[in-house]
């Protein structure tokens, strides 16, 4: 026990990097436009995010949304830019990977504190949990350092005149989801790497075996 108190911290950690993966996953606030029109977007402000778009209306833009107009995005839209689509995916990804992660992690975890000394059963295990919490936090890495970069950069999005959006704001920042994103990288890869620096004890039960 007293040699995985970094894999339990890891345990730990990949826990709360999962939770916020998964929660950057549902917030709508990536991208947050400025318009200077209006007559629609009464606000003035609108929330790009990698499911769908929303902004405050006070026009009757749609039937059941009279304040807050939100449309979803579809698989077959082609105006989403490669960014967003690359976000849906490896979200998704990062979000199965990191659960494959607990799941290994909970296992070894358990194996040593119930005394369990066969290394097949423990070390293996913290491994490949490493692996899974090193390869979500580089899926949720990707998406959210590219949406950023188009953030900066100021960039547009061809929207369908159904979406009552322009194609491009008068300036842009980057929305809760960011720092959210970027809180989960770090906390995954720490938690992966406290894994993967787990070594099996070598006691002379152990080296006789």
């Amino acid at each position: 026990v007293s040699t995985s108190h970094l894999q339990l911290a890891a345990f730990a950690l990949g826990t709360v990097g999962w939770i916020l993966c998964t929660v950057s996953m549902g917030i709508v606030e990536w991208r947050v436009w400025y318009v200077d029109n209006t007559t629609i977007i009464s606000s003035g402000v609108a929330w790009v995010g990698i499911w769908k778009v929303c902004f405050i209306s006070y026009l009757h833009v749609s039937p059941g949304y009279r304040e807050q107009f939100c449309h979803k995005f579809s698989g077959y839209d082609s105006f989403i830019p490669h960014e967003i689509y690359a976000a849906q995916g490896l979200l998704l990804i990062a979000m199965f990977m990191g659960l494959l992660g607990l799941a290994a992690t909970i296992f070894a975890l358990r194996n040593v504190y119930m005394g369990i000394t066969h290394k097949t059963l423990i070390a293996p295990f913290f491994l490949v949990g490493g692996f899974f919490y090193m390869f979500a936090g580089l899926c949720v890495l990707i998406p959210v350092s590219w949406n950023f970069y188009s953030v900066t950069h100021n960039q547009s999005i061809a929207f369908p005149p159904s979406y009552y959006m322009p194609s491009s704001p008068v300036v842009q920042e980057a929305g809760a989801a960011i720092p959210v994103g970027i809180v989960a990288v770090i906390l995954l890869l720490l938690s992966g790497t406290f894994s993967l620096s787990y070594r099996f004890p070598m006691t002379a039960n152990t080296i006789t075996k």
